[in-house]
């Protein structure tokens, strides 16, 4: 069972905007399931205080990598330091948070593998991991964009798990399950 697909064949470019979309529409789910608590949370608060501006979004990412197991790590807080995970947990968000990234994934996988025609299960999955690179580029960039700095303080999405956990290792596994459910349910 070897596959004769040429590289050449595969869709780099449409897998690529498959996993920027994913990776998009994940944060946008995220920010609409949990922006409105964020916003009047005590730690938003804290930050429109001292900066003057509110930082909503940019706490909604981190909620967004902690459905990735990303934890955010701090700068300049000493033993002050709020929690590195906002999802479960006493007034944490709900664990449902945690399905969206591989759902997305899933859908993206599975999009690509339908559009390039895969029949193979091999080659399903191969095609759907193609998601990563678009969904590692955000993941990276999302890491500078949801830091928030207070002073001499800041906090952030650990950069490796990001880069290694929600950039490469999800955008894997999930956009290959998608892209194998695509070439299984194929009509060969």
């Amino acid at each position: 069972m070897s596959s004769t697909t040429d590289t050449d064949s595969r869709p780099f470019i449409e897998s690529a905007v498959g996993g920027l979309t994913a990776w998009l529409l994940g944060y946008v789910l995220t920010y609409l399931l949990v922006a409105t608590d964020i916003e009047t949370s005590p730690l938003n608060r804290i930050i429109e205080f001292f900066e003057g501006d509110s930082a909503t979004y940019e706490l909604v990412g981190w909620v967004f990598y902690n459905a990735h197991l990303v934890d955010v790590s701090y700068t300049g807080l000493g033993p002050f330091s709020p929690p590195r995970q906002f999802i479960g947990g006493e007034d944490g968000f709900t664990l449902l948070l945690y399905l969206i990234p591989p759902a997305l994934l899933v859908i993206a996988g599975l999009a690509v593998g339908r559009y390039s025609g895969v029949s193979e299960l091999n080659e399903g999955a191969l095609t759907g991991a193609l998601v990563t690179p678009g969904y590692l580029l955000l993941s990276i960039a999302g890491v500078f964009l949801f830091t928030v700095t207070v002073g001499d303080a800041s906090g952030a999405p650990d950069l490796v798990p990001a880069v290694l956990i929600a950039g490469i290792i999800y955008p894997v596994v999930f956009g290959a399950v998608g892209g194998a459910l695509a070439a299984i349910t194929s009509d060969r």
